[in-house]
């Protein structure tokens, strides 16, 4: 059987594993931390496109994503589709709305829309729960033939000489292995609170500035900020206080009841790195999806399995 080794546990790294078993690999992953601990659990995980590029490419990747979970709904633990409202500007590139099945997204009415915003797309999109859908991806990973190891690589040397083949999918952390300055953190701050009524939308038309409640089944996400090359990964009271404030703005009034802060570095890039390694032609990368992970994730997948498929046909 065809070996491969993934590194990085996170949704890139998981989706790979098994869009290459359902190819016919025999799959290792190799991670430095278990899928609980990266970044992936962290974030809300609504679909949407966001601080990703290419974005035609990105476009793609992001409704093949959208067909695989609407797959997955009612099977997987964690998946399910809601309404979602995303604001948008005259100059925005809404390249992802072509790429969705006809009839799914639709212009906002001015009554569906929060105060503050002016224009909006809602649709109903894949919701992913980390703590609920990771698990059930690691365990199908697993029960596939699939094995793990904890291990930190420390140069691409030691990365090449893990396996015939190697899909390098460990995110912010492919800054130091591959010695890429073109990835970097974009710092981000969320609150977990108590489930709110009003309806999930996203507004990140404003840069530094976005905004977003994504309800899911049993908290809400208020999201955020988006700071780039801010590696601060402790909560930064202010923050709290700025998010909150922009609650009001939409037309919040009341304070909700906060579970938990959380902070995560998303590995932002000019351009996700999805190419074979020049200097090291065993190794494919996939990283630097900036806010975008769960959204593209099993599109990048797919294209990467049928891309090794042909390989080692």
């Amino acid at each position: 059987m065809k070996s491969v080794t993934v590194i990085g546990s996170g949704i890139i790294g998981l989706t790979s594993a098994i869009a290459l078993q359902e190819q016919g690999f025999q799959v290792r992953i190799v991670a430095k931390e278990r899928f609980d601990k990266t970044l992936s659990n962290k974030v809300g995980a609504v679909w949407f496109p966001y601080a990703i590029e290419p974005l035609k490419k990105s476009s793609l990747w992001a409704a093949q994503s959208f067909d695989r979970y609407k797959k997955e709904a009612g099977i997987a633990p964690g998946i399910s589709f809601v309404p979602f409202l995303n604001a948008y500007v005259d100059e925005s590139k809404e390249d992802w709305v072509d790429q969705l099945p006809p009839g799914t997204v639709r212009k906002a009415r001015p009554d569906e829309l929060p105060n503050g915003m002016e224009k909006g797309f809602i649709a109903d999109v894949p919701l992913a729960e980390p703590p609920l859908y990771l698990p059930y991806l690691f365990e199908k990973f697993l029960s596939l033939g699939g094995s793990y190891e904890q291990k930190t690589l420390a140069s691409m040397v030691e990365v090449a000489g893990l396996d015939s083949w190697v899909i390098n999918c460990t995110g912010l952390g492919a800054r130091a292995l591959c010695q890429d300055e073109d990835l970097h953190p974009m710092r981000g701050q969320i609150l977990r609170a108590e489930k709110l009524t009003v309806p999930s939308f996203a507004d990140p038309t404003k840069k530094g500035a976005l905004s977003y409640i994504i309800n899911r089944s049993q908290d809400s996400v208020i999201g955020g900020t988006d700071y780039d090359d801010d590696w601060n990964e402790s909560i930064d009271p202010k923050d709290t206080d700025l998010i909150l404030s922009r609650l009001k703005t939409f037309g919040i009034r009341k304070n909700p009841e906060i579970l938990e802060v959380i902070v995560g570095l998303r590995p932002k890039r000019s351009a996700v790195r999805f190419e074979f390694d020049p200097d090291f032609p065993n190794v494919f990368h996939n990283y630097g999806h900036g806010g975008a992970g769960f959204t593209v994730a099993w599109g990048c997948a797919l294209e990467l399995s049928e891309i090794l498929s042909q390989k080692t046909r």
